[in-house]
């Protein structure tokens, strides 16, 4: 099979990585990747939203399935150009990616098919969303409607956060067109898990699930991030909690896009909240999480190539995971600024060291490499340290033994990753 992943971050490498061990595989190719992809895959340098040059590149090449990394080319139509071109793709449809692409378009989709989640109300008008929260109080999160790159997220813990949270995003505009409008939603208390499910437009296979950690700071404090790591096997996260998601949150969703006539083909990816209520839903996103796909595919013992194509084509009646009975955890390093402006441009050493640590694995997220063959940061997130081991305890140490073989002065991490289930860290 020759396959195009689009995309050029941690979790594209991680796919990238996954999909070339496979022995159905013929050629890789992912667009426009990165420095460290460029080891598993052929690198095009096709941006990824550039739907119709993608399209013609898997055509020209003859690729029989494209992978979307991320949510923008699907939101922008690069499943439907796909099936236009006769091409398999493992993403939704334009249509359905508006389950992330629009936060209220998800919670509409969510109440119409019985999906536990948060009360919530969506305002185009600043001063109606300020009325809004002064009457229903603090704690209460505010959302841009639109994309906002894992950033347009506040849980406000006072009125005055989430007044300032409102005027940014829709006066300051920080997330451009995607803060046009707002949701406003309830406060949810208990732990987050991101629970993934292979979708075929009818059938769901559980993927798996894992907690991140998205606020920049130890003890999950200052601002929202993309995540700054995760671990899995989640100890909250239960076989009966995986089977109830699968039954009342994932399988009615599924059920509520096909009779809107937008089938949803792809993975899934559920943010819950585990209340003293139960389940709820925070929001649904259209593609694997960043970091939680270079946490997962590393304990996936079985190729992961037939089963994206299953789901693309509509046959995952029938297929079965096999996971590795071990812990995988990853530390995110990120440039400093992030997740404000990062500082881009320095020199990253120590690579091949960190990646001789036993159980250790390196995703590159954001690098570059410069014409002297250095590499150096080129985002915000920069690098994802991946480990797994017989115990989350171990995954943890090798991680961070890893990070610590890394030399990059300007780069940083949380030190507590794993928290909630190794309590002696915290």
């Amino acid at each position: 099979m020759r396959v195009l992943v689009v995309g050029g971050g941690g979790r594209e490498h991680a796919l990238c990585w996954a999909i070339a061990r496979s022995p159905r595989l013929e050629a890789l190719w992912c667009a426009p990747g990165n420095p460290g992809i460029e080891s598993v895959a052929d690198c095009v340098p096709i941006g990824t939203e550039d739907i119709a040059a993608l399209v013609a590149f898997a055509r020209e090449k003859a690729v029989a399935l494209v992978v979307a990394g991320p949510e923008a080319p699907l939101t922008l139509g690069l499943a439907d150009a796909c099936a236009a071109a006769g091409i398999a793709c493992f993403g939704p449809s334009a249509a359905a990616a508006q389950l992330e692409g629009s936060k209220a378009f998800c919670k509409q989709v969510a109440d119409a098919a019985g999906v536990p989640t948060a009360g919530w109300a969506r305002f185009e008008d600043a001063a109606a969303a300020r009325a809004h929260v002064r009457a229903k109080g603090a704690p209460i999160v505010v959302k841009a409607d639109g994309l906002a790159a894992g950033k347009g997220v506040v849980v406000a813990t006072t009125l005055a956060e989430a007044e300032a949270a409102i005027a940014a995003i829709m006066e300051d505009r920080i997330h451009g067109s995607a803060g046009a409008a707002v949701v406003i939603e309830e406060f949810l208390d208990g732990e987050e898990v991101s629970f993934f499910a292979l979708c075929d437009g009818a059938d769901a296979l559980a993927f798996g699930a894992a907690q991140d950690h998205k606020r920049v700071g130890e003890g999950d404090t200052g601002p929202n991030t993309g995540g700054m790591g995760a671990y899995s096997p989640a100890p909250a996260f239960t076989d009966a909690l995986r089977d109830e998601v699968m039954n009342r949150f994932i399988r009615p969703t599924l059920a509520e896009l096909a009779r809107r006539g937008t089938p949803f083909r792809g993975v899934l990816f559920a943010g819950l909240m585990l209340t003293a209520a139960g389940p709820k839903l925070i929001e649904y996103n259209v593609r694997f999480g960043d970091p939680e796909c270079e946490t997962l595919l590393p304990l996936l013992r079985s190729d992961l190539l037939p089963v994206l194509a299953a789901a693309a084509t509509g046959s995952l009646a029938g297929v079965t995971l096999d996971w590795a009975a071990a812990h995988s955890l990853v530390v995110i390093l990120a440039a400093e600024g992030y997740p404000g402006t990062p500082r881009r441009g320095t020199a990253i050493r120590g690579l091949e060291a960190a990646a001789a640590i036993p159980g250790a694995r390196l995703f590159h997220a954001g690098t570059g490499r410069d014409a002297a063959g250095t590499i150096r940061a080129q985002g915000g997130r920069v690098l994802a340290v991946q480990a797994q081991g017989e115990t989350l305890a171990a995954a943890r140490d090798a991680a961070y033994a890893a990070v610590a073989a890394i030399d990059w002065p300007e780069g940083f991490c949380r030190r507590d990753i794993g928290w909630r289930a190794l309590p002696e860290t915290a």
